[in-house]
Parts: structure tokens; C-alpha cells; sequence
């Protein structure tokens, strides 16, 4: 069953490099930090020792890019004992990475690639995240990515196939709510579809982040403030799936973190408005 209990409430942010001074000499009303593992798996360094100063103060969580689970390639065991040592030494509330691909024949990419749709990459995707979770001996969370195309061979829906893969698993999810708005914009269906076809049960973390208008389609960069459409089916989330830990993820064009701090204010409001309503 589902292991959601952690210490973890409210709106949490982003750990980014530009802000560790301000952190460390300010210690900001911040509930929790979301880390991005791939950054700090290096045995030492200034990033690590930052890590270490900023876990003694809030409680983490550790997101990551390189689990690479939906890829025919055997899992990457260098990777993961990297990630395991990094778990022990930080000790997160949760960890997570991406339902997706993100390597072929040894090689990696710089993009979350998708999957098609269907049974076999259910049991393929589970049983790798199995595999992972036994050694990493901790539950992880899967996160749904942004997507551009579609593949014919699909014959589920985007929301189906999550929510079959983590029931498969045994494992939680990361429900990106910016993701599923550019994912719906850019393939043509109603994100209100994807929030009414996933299992309360299984969620363990929101995301928000800001997308760009290429016009012909919507690019999920995490460099602009959450728009409001975003925010609306935020809001919409949290009426159903009530207050559940929320991160704002901002990678580009990154702001002061007080400008980056409002937005978790306006997620918190948000928040306390509808989560019961």
C-alpha cells in the first residue's frame, strides 16, 4: 500500500545554487527544500558541503533526472549507488525522478523522453521501479513529464498509464500540475480528464513551474512565473486531493528568492482556500 507519512507540509521550494548565502545567513520561513540529487552525487565539494549546512536547518526531498526507468537499457547500478550513498547522507522525506527515457545504449540525453502508452511499458517501467526501490530500500515517487507528441502504439491515456505503472510498482506520485496543463494544450485533451483519473491514494507531492507560449505549442522551461491557468488547476487539485506538499520549480531565468518565496505564498493561500472547500 501506499506509504505517504513524512514530515512534509505546505509549499516548499526549489534548492538552487544561487540562493545557498541567502539561505544559509537569512534561514527563511521555508517548510522544506526540493533538491535535485544529480547535482550533489559527487563523493565532496562546496555544492555537497552547501547540502549538508542547508539539511541541518529543512527538511529535503531529493528529485533526480537520471534514473532513466523507462529505457531498454539495464539500469545504471554506478548511478544509483551514488544516489543511495547520497539518501543516507541527506536523508530525504521522499525521492523521486521522471516517468520517462533519458538514455540509449549508454548515452544520455538532455531531455525527459516520453513512452507510448501501453501494457508491455506498464510492466516494463514497474518492474524496473521495483528493482530500484528494493535498492534503494526507500519508496520513490514518479513524476509525469511534459509531452510534445503522441505515439500511435499508445492505447491508454496518459493518466492511465501513471496511474498503472505506480499501482504495478508499489510506488507514489509526483503530480506535476504545470506539466499535465502543457501536456493537455499540447496533445488536445481536457486536463480536468487527468486530474478525475488518478487515485487520491497514490500522490505524495505537487509541482508548479511556469511554461513558455512557442505559439505552435507550449514548452515546459521552469523559467517564468506560474501562469494562471496553472494556478486554476492547482487550485482545483488541491479541492481534490486536499493539501498535499507542493514545490515551485524554477530552473531558468532564475529570480531573487524572495520574488521566488511570493510564489510559494500565493500556492500557500491557495492552499489553506481550498483544501477544504
Amino acid at each position: 500500500m501506499p506509504k505517504r507519512n513524512s514530515p512534509l507540509e505546505g509549499v516548499g521550494l526549489g534548492l538552487r545554487a544561487c540562493h545557498y548565502s541567502y539561505i544559509e545567513s537569512e534561514k527563511p520561513n521555508v517548510p522544506w527544500f526540493e533538491v535535485l540529487s544529480d547535482n550533489y552525487l559527487q563523493e565532496e565539494g562546496p555544492s555537497l558541503t552547501h547540502l549538508e549546512t542547508i539539511c541541518a536547518s529543512y527538511p529535503i526531498t531529493l528529485h533526480g533526472v537520471g534514473m532513466s526507468l523507462g529505457s531498454c537499457d539495464p539500469l545504471n547500478q554506478d548511478y544509483l549507488s551514488k544516489l543511495k550513498s547520497l539518501i543516507r547522507l541527506t536523508q530525504p522525506a521522499l525521492v523521486s525522478d521522471h516517468l520517462c527515457w533519458t538514455s540509449l545504449g549508454g548515452e544520455y540525453f538532455h531531455e525527459l523522453l516520453p513512452l507510448p502508452y501501453t501494457e508491455e511499458a506498464v510492466t516494463h517501467v514497474a518492474t524496473r521501479i521495483r528493482q530500484v526501490q528494493d535498492y534503494l530500500e526507500h519508496q520513490i515517487m514518479i513524476e509525469n513529464v511534459s509531452n510534445y507528441l503522441a505515439y500511435k502504439h499508445s492505447v491508454l491515456r496518459e493518466w492511465e498509464f501513471l496511474q498503472a505503472i505506480a499501482d504495478e510498482a508499489d510506488c507514489l506520485i509526483l503530480l506535476d500540475i504545470n506539466n499535465i496543463y502543457v501536456s493537455a494544450n499540447n496533445n488536445n485533451f481536457d486536463p480536468n480528464e487527468y486530474l478525475n483519473g488518478i487515485n487520491t491514494n497514490r500522490i505524495a507531492q505537487f509541482h508548479l513551474a511556469g511554461y513558455e507560449d512557442r505559439k505552435t505549442h507550449f514548452l515546459d522551461t521552469h523559467g517564468a512565473a506560474i501562469s494562471a491557468p496553472v494556478w486554476d488547476l492547482f487550485a482545483k487539485s488541491i479541492q481534490k486531493f486536499g493539501p498535499i506538499p507542493t514545490i515551485i520549480e524554477w530552473d531558468n531565468n532564475i529570480p531573487t528568492f524572495e520574488e521566488l518565496q511570493q510564489e510559494a505564498f500565493t500556492a500557500q493561500k491557495l492552499m489553506e482556500q481550498y483544501a477544504h472547500s
